[in-house]
């Protein structure tokens, strides 16, 4: 794993590090910021570094999306090392519609590609089409969407599923979710 570090035109993509908890408060206590994302804002610093502890620190493919400019978090992109493959990101909204996320994501991408990763899996609230506009940019494909009470949050949500294969088997299609909610269907107008 070591302290993989990528490059691309605007971005570097590191590892989260002890000092960036003021980034990742920044990053995770924004509450327009953290509305579809899987978990309540932090509410400060002291839940910032256990957020930082629990959630990002020494993950393989868990990057802080920084300015190159600055080399400070505005943002993370996840993949995670079990079978889903989840993909996930954020940033914060004063980056928001400048193409970053999409960047940052392409890169993770290809780094998940190169070592071997077969897919990735990726969801996202029906109530937030950005999120699936960048998985449809980075070439995934939407799957089937399931209907799943959301913890911690607890309030139904519409999740759609988008699959990125990356070994050649196009028609793979990751079951978990569709397995897992009784509630599940493919929608035609995506």
């Amino acid at each position: 794993m070591g302290n993989v570090k990528i490059e691309t035109d605007r971005l570097i993509l590191r590892k989260f590090e002890e000092n960036d908890t003021e980034a990742v408060y920044r990053i995770f206590s924004d509450k327009e910021v953290n509305t579809f994302l899987p978990w309540y804002p932090v509410k400060d610093r002291e839940e910032a570094e256990r957020f930082f502890k629990e959630r990002l620190k020494g993950k393989k493919y868990c990057f802080a999306v920084c300015l190159k400019r600055e080399n400070e978090p505005i943002g993370y992109v996840n993949a995670e090392d079990d079978d889903s493959h989840d993909f996930g990101y954020g940033l914060q909204k004063e980056y928001w519609h400048q193409g970053i996320v999409s960047e940052a994501c392409e890169a993770v991408v290809r780094l998940l590609k190169e070592d071997g990763v077969p897919y990735i899996t990726a969801t996202h609230d029906r109530n937030n089409p950005r999120s699936g506009a960048v998985m449809k940019r980075l070439g995934m494909k939407y799957c089937y969407s399931y209907k799943e009470q959301w913890q911690p949050k607890n309030f139904p949500v519409i999740f759609r599923m988008y699959q990125l294969n990356f070994d050649g088997q196009n028609d793979r299609v990751y079951q978990k979710y569709w397995n897992m909610y009784e509630e599940h269907f493919i929608e035609t107008d995506v």
